[in-house]
């Protein structure tokens, strides 16, 4: 899951722009796409949701990435030249780093050509992230696991200006092309963390000239450039003329060999010439551009699904004659509406049970996601360890009956002295019927609810300044680990960090901490489900649902695939240029 200033779109920044135009020929390889919510900028460190890290990841890289087409999802290097050797004790990774990688052209580089890529540009990243100046919100991954940084951290929140060249132990160069990490202890997520957004590597020279304009004017390594994000409906990448030698995978999981995903093997990255991203945050302007072929992709609206989707879930014959195919699949996610702990009121842990037993999930799942989604019984999804088959929590409702009573036993019969809730959701149709929704179901023990409609970047900032009550929201998967569902619980992670509701359990806590040091095993499994346990009896968030993507794709959009992990998967799509042509006339 900000700030925004208009700029002026400097005059050699427009010529490099069209320089690079120029040298990539117009083949009619488009990608269109779409987002339902604003993105806040372009800065690696902020880039905490699926919208940001999504953009970001078209500009930035890092040291490891997923495999695009192997599953279980499956770590490869990226910008590392291969995987790290790894210490006996778990403890030091040292990585080499891909030679002859260059940063984008801009004006922050002599002559104005981008430089190479070395190891310290890591180190400096990094520590941006551990910046207690900058107030990075990736800095819950690191936080404690680096050995030295969190001392170095310390240092300068006392100090009024930050030294970046001080040696910090766990995170160093041993030449220009290798870089090593000491950890305090053993991190079983580490490698994970180098494949997000928070962990990719900026240049220093951008950071300098741009200062506090750095989050727009994004300068990496990737695939595609943006001269200048601005926030406007419609952003626009082209692919950079200098981007390595990185080819289209040669192998491939099963499913996807049979499901002709090899058809580019060997091919120079990204397969587009242009992305152009449209930020569209009603749903049904962004359901009739898909159905116009200006988006190639998009999740079916709830209000769209019944004529698309036929009772046995399949794509009904009307969008089958068009071309347009069906791709069904779990997501590693979770829907909530959180307290917020740091107010008196929401550590009332029977006000938290009564309302948490008076919303119907049941009913939310057939009115916004079309009976498709698997109501939560508590934080970790299934399809991963720690997830508990067949559970059922005691505070799931609907079950207003005992709501009440519950609510009678918190101190409030009926409601009767409690506050008028806010509950802030993000903009847009359904987050506002969905906020309405809930309002309506907490009226039926007397817990009066207030809904605040707020710009996504707007909302985030709120969560983190904990200037809310009661919010919506939605969490998906930054690796596929139950840990990374339970941190949202860990009392220090709290905001800024994920922990946006501040949920402080001193049992979790300790459970936590123990078995986020142990590898996969069927000892820290069961500490999983333990806690799992307690976020179910506890009820720190109201649970919704864990959802499935029913995703349409145009047939001229090649190599698609519904992922949990999005970040940079543009690159490996590509655009069927003459049969986009013919599919246009029939539409």
């Amino acid at each position: 899951m900000k700030k925004f200033t208009s700029l002026l779109v400097a005059l050699v920044l427009i010529s490099g722009l069209i320089g690079c135009t120029k040298k990539n020929k117009d083949t009619g390889r488009t990608l269109n796409l779409s987002i339902p919510q604003e993105v806040k900028g372009m800065d690696p460190i902020y880039a905490n949701d699926r919208y940001s890290s999504n953009e970001v990841g078209r500009v930035y890289e890092g040291l490891l990435e997923y495999h695009y087409l192997k599953r279980p999802y499956t770590l490869v290097p990226n910008l590392a030249d291969a995987m790290p050797v790894v210490s006996e004790d778990g403890l030091t990774y040292t990585f080499k780093i891909r030679k002859g990688v260059m940063f984008h052209d801009d004006a922050s580089f002599p002559n104005g050509k981008g430089r190479e890529l070395v190891a310290e540009d890591f180190v400096y990243s990094i520590k941006r992230l551990a910046d207690p100046k900058l107030q990075g919100l990736g800095w819950w991954l690191l936080d404690g696991k680096v050995k030295g940084l969190n001392e170095w951290r310390k240092k300068y929140s006392e100090l009024p200006k930050v030294d970046y060249t001080e040696v910090v132990e766990g995170l160093k160069t041993l030449d220009k092309y290798t870089l090593q990490f000491k950890l305090n202890k053993p991190f079983p997520q580490f490698l994970y963390s180098l494949a997000m957004p928070f962990t990719f590597a900026v240049a220093k020279e951008v950071v300098a000239k741009y200062g506090q304009e750095f989050l727009n004017h994004p300068v990496g390594t990737g695939p595609f450039i943006l001269p200048v994000f601005q926030q406007t409906k419609k952003i626009t990448y082209v692919k950079s003329p200098n981007f390595r030698k990185k080819l289209y995978p040669t192998e491939a999981s099963e499913e996807f060999k049979t499901a002709g995903f090899l058809e580019d093997a060997g091919k120079q990255l990204p397969l587009v010439d242009k992305v152009v991203v449209n930020v569209i945050i009603e749903s049904q302007p962004r359901w009739l551009n898909f159905l116009k072929g200006k988006i190639d992709f998009i999740g079916i609206p709830k209000d769209n699904f019944d004529s698309a989707v036929t009772p046995s879930r399949t794509l009904s014959e009307e969008y089958i004659s068009k071309g347009i195919s069906l791709l069904v699949n779990p997501s590693l996610d979770i829907t909530y509406t959180a307290f917020n702990h740091d107010l008196k009121l929401f550590q009332n842990v029977d006000l938290r049970r009564a309302m948490a037993l008076a919303y119907d999930v049941v009913k939310s799942n057939e009115l916004f996601y079309n009976n498709t989604a698997l109501p939560a019984q508590s934080v970790v999804p299934p399809g991963i360890a720690g997830n508990i088959k067949n559970y059922v929590s005691s505070f799931r409702g609907p079950n207003v009956d005992e709501a009440k009573k519950l609510l009678a036993k918190a101190g409030y019969p009926e409601g009767k002295g409690l506050p008028i809730i806010t509950y802030d959701c993000p903009s847009g149709t359904v987050s506002r019927q969905i906020g309405e929704y809930v309002k309506k179901q907490m009226a039926q023990i007397g817990v009066r609810i207030k809904v605040i409609n707020n710009p996504w970047p707007e909302l985030q900032k709120k969560i983190t300044k904990r200037q809310v009550m009661l919010y919506g929201i939605a969490w998906g998967a930054d690796y596929p680990d139950a840990e990374n569902f339970l941190q949202l619980l860990y009392g220090p992670n709290k905001s800024p960090g994920a922990n946006g509701s501040g949920y402080n359990n001193p049992e979790f806590n300790k459970l936590f901490k123990t078995s986020s040091i142990m590898q996969d095993s069927p000892e820290r499994t069961a500490l999983y489900e333990k806690m799992n346990r307690i976020a179910a009896d506890q009820a720190p968030w109201i649970y919704g649902v864990h959802r499935q993507n029913f995703t349409l794709r145009h047939s001229f959009l090649k190599n698609y695939m519904s992922t949990d992990f999005e970040t940079g998967q543009a690159q490996y799509l590509n655009i069927d240029s003459k049969l986009k042509v013919k599919v246009l006339e029939k539409l």
